[in-house]
């Protein structure tokens, strides 16, 4: 049998808007940069797929009531 341990922490409250607003904003800035540069497309819809992916968490948490 293992011997006790301490019990775990509580869980840190974070504000997940705020987190996927800052993805967001990275994002866009990573867009207007591989704009600006000659490189694959590839990078380009990356970029637009990130961003994507922050408005439907965004979305998702707003229907969730997690503000």
């Amino acid at each position: 049998m293992p011997a006790p341990t301490r019990p775990s922490p509580p869980p840190l409250r974070v504000d997940t808007r705020r987190v996927v607003l800052v993805g967001a904003v990275l994002w866009a800035a990573a867009l207007v940069v591989v704009l600006l540069l000659p490189v694959d497309a590839v990078w380009v819809w990356t970029c637009v797929c990130g961003l994507v992916l922050a408005v439907l968490g965004l979305a998702l948490m707003r229907w969730q009531g997690q503000r």
